[in-house]
């Protein structure tokens, strides 16, 4: 997972973004408040942790600018000196989604992250997502499209489901290079493009079909819905139509 860490205590923000990298994640610091919202509005993350007092601006400002001017429901984790009841509340209150108390302990913090996430991207080792006509294995690691499986490669798959998994979410280039190749540098590349193509072909990616993958230029790409009935990933496939003679 991407995530974004805001503290203005540079030692801080290590042991949070040093915590985050034990756990598998790529962690991004940011000290100010106005730079983590400038990169807000071209980068995309997966999870926010956010301190609360903070020179330029106050935690719940970030908070409600993300939710509201934003209008983003991206999770996000209070880890903050205050400690009094209201302070809790007040933070909920502005849009965030749990609070922890300073000091940082390594294994608390881990817990709520964790939690947060499975609760943002439920986990479902063994499942099948079902979008539609488009049905993802994720025990065999296969893609099925109205009955038919896909020929994707690795990374096409989980290209693929990454973005089924984010329907109607920007997710910015560098987000996408970082989840599915692992490069943390900007340097341009026509990779993720060739893939993208790629997938808009292979899974006929149309409005008549229920989806459409569209790019957003300068930012990243959006997997589209057209059809709020498919947004369901636990819904079984639609049945055969019976081929028997009716009784």
């Amino acid at each position: 997972m991407r995530i974004a860490a805001l503290d203005d205590e540079p030692c801080q923000l290590e042991l949070i973004r040093h915590t985050m990298g034990d756990m598998g994640h790529e962690c991004h610091g940011f000290t100010e408040g106005k730079v983590l919202l400038r990169d807000l509005r071209q980068q995309s993350y997966d999870l926010l942790i956010l301190d609360w007092s903070l020179p330029d601006v106050q935690g719940p400002s970030v908070v409600r600018w993300i939710r509201k001017d934003l209008n983003s429901r991206i999770p996000i984790l209070f880890v903050t000196n205050r400690r009094e009841e209201q302070d809790m509340v007040e933070g909920l209150a502005a849009g965030a989604d749990d609070f922890m108390v300073k000091p940082i302990r390594v294994g608390e913090l881990q817990a709520r992250v964790r939690a947060l996430l499975r609760r943002s991207y439920p986990a479902l080792d063994g499942a099948d997502l079902n979008f539609g006509d488009y049905q993802f294995s994720l025990a065999t690691r296969t893609l099925r499209v109205k009955g038919r499986t896909v020929e994707l490669s690795h990374r096409e798959y989980d290209l693929a489901f990454l973005l089924f998994q984010n329907i109607g979410r920007l997710l910015s280039r560098q987000h996408l290079r970082e989840a599915i190749w692992g490069e943390t540098n900007e340097q341009p590349s026509r990779t993720l493009d060739t893939h993208i193509s790629r997938l808009r072909v292979k899974l006929e990616l149309v409005p008549s079909n229920g989806f459409l993958l569209s790019a957003v230029y300068g930012l990243g790409y959006r997997l589209e819905c057209a059809n709020s009935d498919l947004l369901d990933p636990f819904s079984s496939p639609p049945a055969p139509p019976s081929t028997g003679t009716p009784k």
